[in-house]
Order: structure tokens, then sequence, then C-alpha cells
């Protein structure tokens, strides 16, 4: 089935892209989630929409992304959250969750879709995440959770 992709998808494709996928893949995931729509000849206007609009929002150069991955590995960001005794947390840590006490922390704004967790963030601790800043640019930062 071939889609518009109007979110970054990882090894997908970027906002704008038209790519094709299996049809399970594009009706049960990308679609509800609106990540992508489907690909109709009229939607080649939708394409040019979506890439002025990812050219706002994207890190231009390179330089640009590494100076912005020195700030936020240098960025300590510690995030209290609600926690059980044992050290389990009730729910878990979010993308958003994690860009708001950059933020909080000092650090440069990061979209909520640019944090990548390798898994769900349910304890106590210390845990590394990635955030993908440009397409060969990607910060690891370290983030503290502590009991609220």
């Amino acid at each position: 089935m071939k889609i518009i992709l109007t979110h970054e998808v990882s090894g997908l494709g970027t906002a704008g892209d038209v790519v094709d996928v299996k049809d399970g893949y594009a009706r049960n995931y990308l679609v509800p989630r609106g990540f992508a729509i489907r690909w109709t000849k009229g939607g080649e206007q939708d394409v040019a929409q979506i890439r002025r609009a990812r050219k706002i929002h994207e890190i231009a150069t390179i330089e640009q992304a590494n100076e912005i991955k020195a700030k936020l590995e240098g960025t300590k960001v510690r995030l209290a959250v609600r926690s059980g005794d044992a050290g389990r947390l009730f729910g878990s840590v979010t993308p958003a969750d994690i860009a708001s006490a950059i933020k909080a922390a000092g650090g440069p704004d990061v979209d909520k879709r640019r944090v990548e967790l390798g898994s769900p963030i349910k304890t106590l601790g210390s845990h590394q995440v990635s955030v993908r800043l440009h397409a060969d640019v990607a910060a690891k930062l370290g983030v503290e959770i502590v009991a609220a």
C-alpha cells in the first residue's frame, strides 16, 4: 500500500515521504495513530505542505545539531515521579515527560517525537535516553528517575 508519512517513523522515513508498506502495517498501525495518510493523486499537494512544515521545524545543519547535542549531553536531567515501595513506578515515564524535564533543567527545547526510549522506563534510577536531532546526529542523555 502506498502511503504519505505525516510524522517521522524510525526505519521508514520522514514526514512528507511517499513509501510502500504492507497493507496491515498501514491499516492497523500507521494510519490509526496518525503517522501516515493514504496516498491519492490529490495527496501530492499534501506532500508539499508537509515538507514545508517539516523544513520549519527541522534542524537545518549538522553543525547546528552538534551544538544542540553538546548542550543536551551537558544537561543533568532529573525527573521526580510517583513510585511504590520496591522502586517500581505507577505507570511509566513517557517521551513527553522527558522532553519537559529537559526544558525544566535548562536544556534546549526538544520535540517529544525525537526522544527515543529503548524500553519503557518503569523503575527508579539512572536510564540512558537517545534524542535524535538530525538524520546523522543523536545525543545520548542520562536521565535520573527519583521518587516524588
